[in-house]
């Protein structure tokens, strides 16, 4: 059985295959990444007006409804412990 058996190989070794490696995948992510946003359908004007609404709305709406929770919480542990 040899002593290095079982051991991770020794840091010189794959810190140099592994950096060229690392790179090239690195370059092939973005290139990849690149590809895939040119086949995104990008939203148009009018779509976008109208999901910014809509998120807006939902924000706005769950503010109030959070603020709201908040207010009563608050009104009954003053009246409980008061």
């Amino acid at each position: 059985m040899s002593s290095t058996e079982g051991q991770a190989p020794s840091r010189g070794a794959a810190s140099s295959r592994s950096s060229s490696t690392e790179r090239r995948s690195v370059g092939r992510f973005l290139r990849e990444v690149i590809a895939e946003m040119g086949k995104v359908i990008w939203p148009g004007r009018k779509e976008l007006i109208t999901y910014a609404t809509v998120v807006i709305i939902f924000v706005v709406v769950m503010v109030a409804l959070v603020a709201g929770m908040d207010i009563l919480f608050a009104q009954g542990v003053l009246y409980v412990f008061g």
